[in-house]
């Protein structure tokens, strides 16, 4: 096995771990790769990253994000996916905050930024094709409120300028 870490502070802050590629001047930028290993008998290695425990105050923050276009082009996308499966299921996407004792459950905020040229970004939430029985099913569900009155659910187009329509609300079978 490879462990690479810093060691344990008992006055002060545990240590950082960095690792970072250089910048250069021609070319792509260099990649950094996270791979778990494969398996040709079992389910291959597990990738974990978590952020630090904080045992009398708020855990770590995890921040994924791609870095700001030049002058000219987009900003990186990110891709979260499973992979394809041959012969079962593939794997599941699980996005959600966790349970909260003695405050609020964590928010979830899917959003597009806003542009200055064309159409604004679309959000498309789409359930699985099926060829062989039926298709996915898509559920919307505000939240339960036990004691007092359950959550509202809002579907809306936005206002529009000054000289158009607000956009359509399309509910079909």
């Amino acid at each position: 096995a490879l462990h690479l870490g810093s060691g344990v502070a008992t006055g002060g802050r545990g240590g950082m771990v960095s690792i970072s590629v250089g910048s250069g001047t021609s070319g792509a930028g260099g990649a950094v790769s996270v791979l778990s290993g494969r398996s040709t008998v079992h389910s291959g290695g597990a990738l974990s990253m978590e952020s630090g425990e904080g045992t009398a105050t708020s855990s770590g923050v995890i921040s994924i994000r791609t870095a700001n276009a030049g002058a000219a082009g987009a900003s990186g996308r990110l891709v979260f996916s499973s992979g394809s499966a041959k012969g079962g299921n593939s794997g599941a996407l699980y996005v959600g905050s966790g349970a909260a004792i003695g405050g609020r459950g964590g928010m979830v905020s899917i959003s597009v930024g806003s542009g200055t040229s064309g159409s604004g970004g679309a959000v498309s939430v789409l359930s699985g094709r099926s060829t062989v029985t039926t298709g996915g099913a898509l559920s919307v569900q505000s939240g339960e409120g036990t004691a007092s009155t359950g959550g509202s659910s809002v579907c809306r187009s936005a206002n529009s300028g000054a000289s158009r329509s607000s956009g359509m609300l399309v509910f079909s079978t």
